[in-house]
């Protein structure tokens, strides 16, 4: 069997089962070990037999609803592959922008001040922590997450990545509380999606992303109230907050932060679809 051909086997049974059929491109790329540009001139050579078995097994996995990241094992973030299980949620596009804002954001805070104190709270897979840390050097960054699982995934990555990063397991805040530490920035891409909307969810995020990286309550607001409570005991006097939401939840996040930071500068930050996706606050007591 030639290349296009077990391609062109997987688009049509992934369409058939209606699941994206352009996955069978990025699972044959995985299995060939090929970037695109590589990948595509070679459409028409023999596909060794070995491969095309893995590859196989792997199409009928994603068209059971198995996601791809968790068959391969990675997805891309910021320009750098990131380990991913069933004990993480998949990193998306529309957390990068909650990074890249966050780094803009804290040049223009700290840009004279070394070494910045940075908690990323539920942190999952690592990709805010590390990518921070990546990108800003002089950032001193602690990781939360509430499942030891999960923090050893992000450990795991922040080694084969290379950004030095403090992990500790609690619940949210509740960690650094008792630390006593106090923080420069507390960033976080919480679970924000409210629990009446399992009823119209594909399974493929439903049956396979861990609940409790997804759902917090009947709004979605739980965490981010649990969250505002507390942040003014792990926060210095001159901060920032930048939280990734829901559409339509950032007014609400933004009125909660006022509540408990009156004199704060709010920013509701669209996304690259148009949607009201993070709420960043200047705290400035």
């Amino acid at each position: 069997m030639k290349v296009y051909e077990a391609l062109h086997w997987a688009s049509s049974f992934l369409k058939e089962k209606n699941r994206d059929e352009n996955a069978g491109e990025l699972l044959l790329q995985h299995f060939m070990r090929m970037n695109r540009s590589s990948f595509l001139a070679c459409l028409r050579d023999e596909l060794d037999t070995n491969i095309f078995e893995d590859f196989k097994k792997a199409v009928l996995l994603h068209a059971e609803g198995r996601p791809i990241q968790y068959i391969i094992g990675y997805e891309e973030f910021y320009g750098r592959s990131f380990l991913v299980n069933e004990d993480v949620l998949i990193p998306r596009p529309e957390t990068e922008e909650l990074v890249h804002g966050a780094l803009q954001r804290m040049d223009r805070l700290f840009g004279g001040k070394k070494t910045p104190e940075i908690a990323d709270i539920g942190t999952g897979s690592g990709a805010i922590a590390i990518t921070l840390k990546l990108e800003k050097t002089d950032l001193q960054v602690t990781a939360t997450d509430i499942y030891e699982p999960t923090l050893a995934l992000a450990a795991e990555n922040a080694k084969v990545l290379g950004a030095d990063i403090q992990f500790v397991q609690g619940d949210l805040l509740k960690p650094l509380i008792s630390s006593g530490k106090k923080f420069d920035a507390v960033i976080s891409n919480p679970p924000y999606i409210p629990v009446s909307d399992k009823e119209w969810m594909s399974e493929v995020v439903l049956e396979h992303e861990p609940h409790r990286a997804l759902f917090a309550g009947t709004d979605g607001l739980d965490i981010y109230k649990r969250l505002i409570r507390s942040l003014p005991e792990v926060l210095k006097n001159e901060a920032l907050v930048g939280f990734e939401v829901g559409a339509g939840q950032s007014q609400a996040v933004a009125e909660l932060l006022v509540q408990t930071f009156p004199q704060a500068d709010i920013e509701i930050v669209y996304d690259i679809n148009g949607k009201d996706r993070i709420v960043f606050a200047t705290i400035r007591c």
